[in-house]
């Protein structure tokens, strides 16, 4: 893509005006990042785009594209190559989202430590990271590790949290010369006025009780309060965690992973009758007709597979909790999905690095992830209205 460098500025601007295209600023802000890009290009390589000169230094050899986020939406910028070295605006990396920058620092530290995979290769090369110097690196390190400190340690003031999501995502980290499997412990909750937060993340060497009794505390400590019920899947310790730190919550086993486990001791040619059995539960109007439903299942299962009917009875109160408050709300609290989606996205930017070089490297990134997330939801409709909120704060 070339742009010309002297433009009329004017002339342009009344051109899109007249236009009346609905992305005009975008257009025009696109057109002048473009012109900037291009004169700094050509500074670098002493002449202009074409231009044939005594002085030169260097020449364009093509474009790598960037996604490039602002208040009037996404840009495709086209930033110019060199065919020595390799140009990429600071001004340009300072303004990159959070989660981004974040990414870009800890594969630029496993480039420079010489520990990066061949499926970071071509994202270093995209990234510019071969230009960053490592002083650059530890600077966008550092404001983003203070960053991502203050957003997980503020404090949790827009109580009650009414309802709490938890979940643990494995990830490998290098310590101590060897790759090992660390686990982020993350919570969501929803606030007082009905909005998503993200409450907190924290890295545990095992997903055992001591490491989530930490985690549960170091929120209460922070302002958790007010919790009823806490969704997550069936992991080591949360259950006797939240006993001991959320006093009066609720656990809600989420029903998605517990079909999971339920499917791994059915025989496989009875699953598709029993899966549809159970989905039956949840299809019903009210608390009274679940606990019924629920009852006839088991009775049913009682002879035929009494493995799975045993399971389906121990597993009752907590793949029941749900039923305990307002059915308008109970897709919202009866499995972890609606945090699934967020782990996807963690996924999407931890897959690229694949072994973080530390702890540190890991937060930062998960947490610039998450601090995004959190300030979306913030601008988003609210996610539960304060009307059943309010009812659900009431039930015992």
């Amino acid at each position: 893509m070339t742009t010309a460098h002297n433009i009329d500025l004017p002339a342009v601007l009344a051109e899109r005006l007249t236009t009346c295209h609905p992305d005009v600023l975008r257009e025009l802000l696109a057109t002048f990042i473009h012109t900037l890009l291009g004169a700094e290009a050509d500074a670098l390589c002493g002449a202009g785009y074409g231009e044939r000169s005594a002085e030169r230094t260097n020449s364009r050899n093509g474009y790598r594209h960037r996604q490039f986020d602002t208040r009037t939406g996404t840009l495709d910028l086209a930033i110019p190559k060199l065919r020595h070295g390799i140009y990429f605006p600071d001004w340009l990396l300072e303004r990159r989202k959070r989660a981004e920058r974040a990414l870009t620092t800890v594969v630029a530290t496993c480039y420079l430590l010489g520990v990066s995979t061949r499926r970071m290769d071509k994202l270093v090369e995209t990234l510019g990271i071969t230009a960053l110097s490592k002083s650059q690196v530890s600077v966008m390190a550092k404001e983003l590790d203070a960053a991502v400190e203050a957003f997980r340690t503020r404090p949790l003031d827009a109580g009650p949290y009414t309802f709490v999501a938890a979940d643990a995502l494995v990830l490998k980290v290098r310590e101590g010369g060897r790759v090992v499997n660390v686990h982020a412990l993350i919570a969501v909750g929803v606030n007082a006025e009905g909005y998503r937060e993200i409450l907190g993340i924290d890295v545990s060497t095992a997903e055992d009780g001591a490491g989530w009794l930490t985690f549960w505390r170091s929120l209460t400590a922070r302002g958790l309060s007010g919790v009823k019920l806490v969704t997550s899947d069936a992991h080591a310790g949360l259950v006797a965690a939240i006993g001991a730190t959320l006093p009066g919550a609720a656990w809600q086993r989420c029903r998605t992973h517990y079909t999971t486990n339920l499917m791994s001791i059915t025989p496989k040619a009875s699953w598709p009758w029993v899966r549809t059995l159970l989905h039956s539960v949840f299809d019903q109007p009210d608390a009274e007709s679940v606990a019924a439903q629920y009852d006839r299942i088991v009775d049913a299962l009682a002879d035929k597979l009494p493995k799975v009917a045993d399971h389906l009875e121990d597993a009752r109160a907590d793949l029941l909790a749900f039923t305990a408050f307002p059915k308008q709300i109970w897709r919202q609290i009866w499995s972890n999905n609606p945090q699934e989606r967020l782990n996807k996205e963690i996924r999407r930017r931890t897959d690229v690095v694949g072994i973080f070089p530390d702890r540190n490297a890991l937060i930062r990134l998960v947490g610039a992830v998450l601090a995004e997330q959190h300030d979306e939801w913030a601008e988003s409709r609210r996610y539960l209205g304060l009307d059943v909120l309010s009812k659900s704060r009431s039930i015992n």
